[in-house]
């Protein structure tokens, strides 16, 4: 079975930027996709607001304004409507605020008919809760969100087995393979990546943006499944966040990039047939798996040196 599918990357989005000014540039994005044939489309991780973790604030409900407690509601509602006129399926990232108060990166797949299929919510939470003095840049995502209790999940959406991660989630093996052991076939992966971390003195932009085209490319390979991955990237708010958005095939070769960093649109065939490949041979679980030698993986969180 075949697919166009679409990554829509996204330029910065200043802090005074509106929500309906962000949507229309995401519509803007889905016309330009519907007119390449585009049948799956993909956005960012928080889509619709600047990366407020950057920032400090001691009352952390100053900030609930960044977060949406109904999905659809009014300002991305015309989104739905494009997508379900266009019968386009897509997948984008928002700040979720439950009713019970809780806080969560959270990412949605949606039906061509409009319909929530699939909810997701981020597991792997980089950054810190508290402000660091020493730091030349803040990373905040621990003090303004609850790790996800939804875990990783798949669902069968136009002929497919999708799966979703966001950002930091793309960078751990676990995440890949617990989607591979439910037969995914193509992974969405919103990101919002700085290029700055002090942290580390030697890791320019240059080795963030390898590192992560390394870790989608590596995960497609070893669970053979397409993978997106789409940026919200360039300037925001005087912070810079690098761009990248690729299409992966489950060989693991990059078969659509971005070229710059704005606003962008990114396509690729995806032959859903060629997962069946890697799954039937390398990568065959069911023959090749020896689950009773890594019970180390979930007996254990941080590193033990006992030798």
């Amino acid at each position: 079975m075949k697919m166009i599918v679409g990554g829509a990357q996204i330029g910065g989005i200043q802090k005074d930027e509106g929500r309906q000014a962000v949507v229309a540039r995401m519509m803007a994005l889905m016309e330009q996709a519907h007119e390449k044939g585009v049948e799956f489309l993909v956005y960012p991780e928080m889509t619709l607001t600047t990366f407020f973790p950057r920032f400090y604030v001691e009352d952390r409900s100053e900030f609930d304004h960044w977060f949406e407690t109904e999905m659809p509601n009014a300002a991305t509602q015309p989104l739905f409507d494009m997508a379900k006129r266009f019968g386009m399926g897509f997948t984008f990232g928002y700040c979720e605020l439950t009713p019970e108060g809780l806080h969560y990166n959270t990412s949605i797949l949606v039906s061509p008919e409009g319909e929530i299929v699939s909810k997701y919510r981020k597991t792997h939470l980089p950054g810190h809760a508290e402000y660091e003095a020493d730091r030349t840049h803040q990373h905040l995502e621990k003090r303004y969100f609850l790790p996800g209790d939804t875990g990783f999940n798949v669902v069968r959406n136009q002929g497919a087995i999708m799966g979703m991660a966001i950002c930091n989630d793309r960078r751990w093996p676990e995440t890949w393979r617990t989607l591979g052991l439910q037969g995914v076939e193509l992974v969405t992966i919103g990101y919002n990546t700085p290029s700055q971390n002090n942290l580390s003195k030697e890791e320019g932009i240059e080795r963030r943006v390898y590192h992560h085209e390394l870790s989608v490319c590596a995960g497609a390979y070893q669970n053979s499944t397409y993978a997106v991955a789409v940026a919200k990237c360039g300037m925001e708010d005087g912070n810079h966040m690098f761009a990248g958005s690729i299409i992966v095939d489950p060989d693991g070769f990059v078969i659509a990039r971005a070229t710059g960093e704005g606003d962008e649109l990114i396509v690729a065939e995806c032959d859903f047939d060629k997962c069946a490949f890697g799954k039937s041979t390398v990568f065959n679980f069911a023959a090749h798996r020896r689950v009773e030698h890594y019970g180390r993986i979930t007996e254990q969180t941080g590193m033990k040196i006992e030798v």
